[in-house]
């Protein structure tokens, strides 16, 4: 069965859950988890 649709109000914020497959790491390095976060942090303040 497919996933229902997300429901999305604007200016409200998301639940974001990142995992990898059968629940292996996603990041490698730190600087990669930094970028990501970064990146996380830069879509909150322009409200993407």
């Amino acid at each position: 069965m497919a996933r229902q649709p997300l429901f999305v109000l604007p200016g409200q914020p998301q639940h974001v859950i990142q995992r990898g497959n059968n629940r292996q790491s996603i990041f490698r390095a730190d600087r990669d988890y930094d970028f990501y976060l970064e990146q996380l942090g830069d879509a909150e303040f322009q409200g993407v």
